[in-house]
């Protein structure tokens, strides 16, 4: 009896050693399968352009101007305006160009800035790099669906762009309570992109005039900052050296009306933007193309880039 228990024991631990010995065969010769590039790319509907964490010196135009990038079908799609975001092109913005993937490299024809292309890394499951080996700099997109994207965030995140979208600001509208001001002779404000992003200009030409002819009395600095517990108000300051700084409470009420509520006199005003940029192309006098001069430029403090690329292009 022991004889035959000891021969049970036996072969019952062989069995297991059996089973155990098949199952990791089959774990080391069936990996789990990878999604492509291109598969990678579409897992997400947009990908919002992470400025602030961009490693490198150099800049790629379309990426510095864009909020959020998609890739669809062979397309590239891009939201660079504040103005219409959400919106435009179902919440995917404009096409920019065209892209090819493959490997982990990806090819982007872009329709004004040309070629450019790109070293891909997966950081996270949502967060991928753009690594572009000609200028050794590194951008950080993350992905989100349109759904769950929180496009009045970054509208009013981006409030100084929102300014700059447009050729100038009429003033439409003066509150009747609030004491007299100097402001009240202001009838238009101009936000100029480029450069420092914080020059105004101010002119007290009529209400009515073309933006085209108007004469701009005053350049100076302004400011743009945010309200505690109350994300989606603002406040501006326009430096006037010859009668001090003007403090405004600035609110938005649609994609081309601002208000702005003057402080110190209580007085309330409502602007209208004239002259609406797109951000992509403008043509001249003679149809010819001309690359527009928004950029984004969060990034304060431009850091190394690890990345050295291997890659012969």
């Amino acid at each position: 009896m022991k004889t035959i228990k000891l021969l049970f024991a036996f072969a019952l631990s062989a069995t297991l050693f059996t089973s155990c010995y098949t199952e990791v065969i089959v774990d080391d010769y069936n990996p789990a399968p990878q999604i492509s590039l291109n598969q990678l790319l579409n897992s997400y509907e947009l990908w919002y352009v992470d400025i602030n964490a961009t490693k490198g010196y150099g800049e790629t135009p379309f990426l510095q101007k864009a909020f959020t990038i998609s890739f669809r079908s062979g397309n590239v799609y891009a939201n660079n305006n504040i103005v219409g975001l959400g919106n435009t092109g179902n919440g995917f913005g404009i096409k920019v160009g065209n892209y090819d993937a493959y490997d982990m490299i990806l090819d982007v024809y872009h329709v004004i800035d040309g070629f450019e292309t790109f070293d891909i890394y997966q950081i996270d499951n949502n967060t991928i790099e753009l690594y572009n080996p000609n200028n050794d700099t590194s951008y950080f997109l993350d992905g989100y669906q349109r759904s769950n994207f929180d496009y009045d965030f970054v509208f009013y995140d981006n409030i100084h762009y929102f300014l700059q979208e447009y050729n100038a600001w009429e003033k439409v509208f003066t509150s009747n309570y609030g004491a007299i001001n100097e402001f009240d002779n202001e009838n238009f404000l101009q936000f100029l992109s480029g450069g420092n992003d914080s020059e105004f200009r101010s002119s007290q030409d009529p209400k009515g005039t073309n933006v085209n002819n108007l004469y701009w009395d005053y350049t100076g600095l302004y400011g743009v900052g945010n309200i505690a517990g109350n994300n989606k108000l603002k406040t501006l300051t326009l430096d006037y050296d010859y009668f001090d700084n003007e403090y405004f409470e600035l609110s938005v009420i649609n994609d081309g009306r601002i208000e702005l509520y003057h402080n110190a006199s209580g007085t309330a005003y409502e602007f209208v933007g004239r002259g609406y940029i797109q951000y992509l192309k403008t043509t001249d006098s003679k149809g010819k193309s001309v690359t527009t001069e928004k950029m984004r430029k969060y990034r304060k403090d431009k850091v190394e880039n690890p990345r050295e690329s291997t890659r012969v292009l």
